[in-house]
């Protein structure tokens, strides 16, 4: 499911890997090893039982955290054990694999996460007196308990349209998808009904601050010089502000700024203002360029050199130039089938998903030109940009984003209560 968190590894075998030592599993405790659990077809052994409590034993230490009695940590190790056994068990009915390549690439992202190499990694493992091997197929486990997880938890989850209305009304959606930003601000006030004179004072003297700006003036002393804002003594910092808790015109700026930038100035009935943005958090503006555009394509082919084929284009491109049809000649012969006979033109189209010649052509010719040609995998084009726009997704990325939480939210609640429904209709025996 689209959104949904992504599982991670539980980062019980790698704390385990890392942090256990030889003495972890004896020769001894694999000599007496018996069945601690039946677990449908498969079972627990108290050899990977013993381990597993000297691993949660070791993770509590650390952390400082009072361990329970041994029966009682005992008793849900075990069951923690009997649960990855049955997730581990419908992985193999439903047939998740794990392939050497996803597990190598997993294992690199571990040690990179814990500053090594995977040859790094290998060496603390077998410093530890635990074999590489041996962590390959720990991960690959929990790799395949989380990959049988997302599919069969996340089928379960189902979140309507009207959820994430409500969720976004909400204060908990407000405050998780909102955009934040914090500001630095100078005020050249002006008084009530000020003059002209008052006005054009006001107004040459922020130009003259944002001059010194320009030039590596530090804006905190800036504003505690000249700043008449109630932050002025904090050297203009607003803190972190809601976009909603902004005047709107300081919103409306800061939304096409970007961080360290320092705004021109601007007024409103208080006076002329600068602002500087210092950082953005949250939910953000997010702009999508489009193009519509026409083209020709001329293809080499067995019967034409790519030379030819790049004549064609010129000839083609003089033609129009000269006021014959750009519509019709693409009709006529372009061979991108797709186009040609809507004259060449291409719909409304995402800048960022054209291929790199385009884009470097759309973005130095003007429009209503017609570009000069140019060559790309699939042959020798002219183009036209016939309008751009911006696109505003911010509202489809903020309802994507509630999505994914309330897609978190709702796996949490499923995974505990099909772990619960798995565990019941499972056979199970106690052995210890």
């Amino acid at each position: 499911m689209n959104g949904l968190k992504k599982l991670t590894l539980t980062a019980t075998c790698l704390l385990t890997l890392i942090h256990a030592s030889s003495e972890s599993v004896s020769a001894k405790v694999i000599k007496l090893d018996h069945i601690a659990a039946i677990v449908d077809k498969d079972a627990v052994m108290a050899s990977e039982l013993k381990k597993r409590i000297e691993i949660i034993r070791r993770q509590l230490t650390a952390r400082n955290i009072t361990l329970p009695h041994e029966s009682v940590l005992k008793e849900q190790v075990l069951e923690q054990l009997i649960l990855e056994n049955i997730q581990l068990q419908l992985g193999e009915k439903s047939g998740t694999r794990i392939n050497d390549w996803a597990l190598d690439e997993a294992l690199s992202n571990i040690a990179k996460r814990n500053n090594l190499s995977v040859i790094g990694f290998q060496e603390k493992l077998e410093a530890d007196g635990l074999s590489f091997n041996e962590a390959r197929e720990e991960i690959r486990r929990e790799m395949i308990i989380n990959r049988v997880r997302q599919r069969f938890v996340a089928e379960r989850i189902h979140i309507s349209d009207q959820e994430i209305d409500n969720f976004l009304k909400s204060r908990e959606g407000q405050s998780q998808t909102v955009t934040e930003y914090r500001l630095e601000h100078i005020l050249i006030s002006t008084p009530e009904n000020a003059s002209s004179e008052e006005i054009k004072a006001a107004k040459m003297q922020a130009e003259s601050i944002k001059k010194k700006l320009e030039k590596g003036a530090n804006f905190s002393e800036m504003a505690i010089t000249h700043s008449k804002g109630q932050q002025a003594l904090k050297g203009g910092d607003l803190g972190w502000r809601k976009e909603n808790e902004l005047p709107s015109l300081f919103s409306e700026k800061a939304a096409k700024m970007k961080k360290g930038e320092i705004s021109a100035p601007f007024r409103n009935s208080g006076g002329f203002h600068i602002i500087k943005q210092l950082d953005v958090r949250g939910d953000q503006k997010h702009a999508l360029e489009q193009v519509h555009i026409r083209h020709i394509l001329v293809k080499p082919t067995s019967i034409r050199t790519d030379l030819e084929a790049k004549m064609k284009i010129k000839n083609l491109s003089t033609r129009i130039q000269k006021g014959e049809s750009f519509g019709e000649l693409a009709k006529a012969h372009s061979d991108d089938t797709g186009s040609s006979l809507n004259g060449g033109v291409i719909p409304w189209t995402a800048t960022s998903s054209l291929p790199v010649e385009f884009k470097t052509v759309i973005n130095t010719t003007n429009s209503n030109i017609v570009s000069e040609p140019f060559r790309t995998n699939d042959g020798w084009h002219i183009l036209e940009v016939l309008d751009k726009r911006q696109s505003d997704l911010s509202d489809q990325v903020r309802r994507n984003r509630a999505r994914e939480l309330l897609g978190n939210r709702k796996f949490e609640e499923e995974l505990s209560e099909w772990l619960r429904e798995l565990r019941a209709r499972t056979y199970v025996e106690i052995k210890l």
